[in-house]
């Protein structure tokens, strides 16, 4: 949904402003139930953000289905490579590729940041790595051969940390937020006198 996060922290707000102060609940109660309507409306409303997405945004959700026949191509070429390393980045890969397509199905609006993921490396990807098992197939000992063979394995081992930094952007300004919340929410907590000194301060007050 284009909207669920505005609509989710609207939710989240109002559990927690209602109790803390028309109900006058203690502050950290109230964050509790306002984090929870939070989090229980996240997951519904992304609960139906891929049914949604087919009919609001078509294009994406071909692409994502693109993407998912992709990853399954990598999954069934990583028993048929000989050698262990290049096995081992594919499998990272193939996992690292799966968390980047459920990212952005919860989250369609992060694609903007990632369209070369999609329409350029995935692909490319993916015809290099059948070129890759063709020749390995086929036991080219030829110069071209190997030097194919060589550089195709620093390229997807390459590819194997490209990907992880790719799925890590898309975390980055989520990360920054909740960063943000946590030193609100700190600050809140000790303004409140529920932790730090505050906390000591009125303990000896109510003696």
């Amino acid at each position: 949904m284009k909207n669920k996060e505005i609509v989710s922290a609207i939710l989240g707000s109002a559990f927690f402003a209602v109790p803390y102060l028309a109900l006058s609940t203690a502050l950290l109660p109230s964050l509790v139930i306002g984090c929870a309507a939070f989090g229980a409306s996240e997951l519904v409303l992304s609960g139906n953000t891929k049914e949604i997405l087919k009919d609001s945004n078509r294009p994406l959700y071909l692409k994502l289905q693109d993407a998912k026949k992709s990853n399954k191509e990598i999954l069934n070429l990583i028993p048929k490579v000989e050698r262990e390393e290049t096995k081992y980045n594919l499998k990272e890969i193939h996992s690292t590729v799966g968390k980047i397509i459920e990212v952005i199905e919860n989250n369609p609006k992060k694609a903007k940041r990632i369209d070369n993921f999609f329409d350029f490396y995935l692909p490319v990807l993916i015809k290099i790595v059948n070129r890759y098992d063709e020749v390995e197939n086929n036991d080219l000992n030829s110069k071209e051969g190997k030097d194919f063979m060589v550089k195709a394995d620093k390229m997807i081992g390459d590819t194997n940390n490209a990907f992880k930094t790719i799925l890590s952007s898309l975390y980055q300004k989520d990360l920054m937020d909740a960063d943000a919340d946590m030193k609100v929410y700190d600050m809140m907590l000790k303004a409140d006198g529920i932790v730090g000194d505050e906390l000591m301060k009125g303990s000896d007050n109510d003696e």
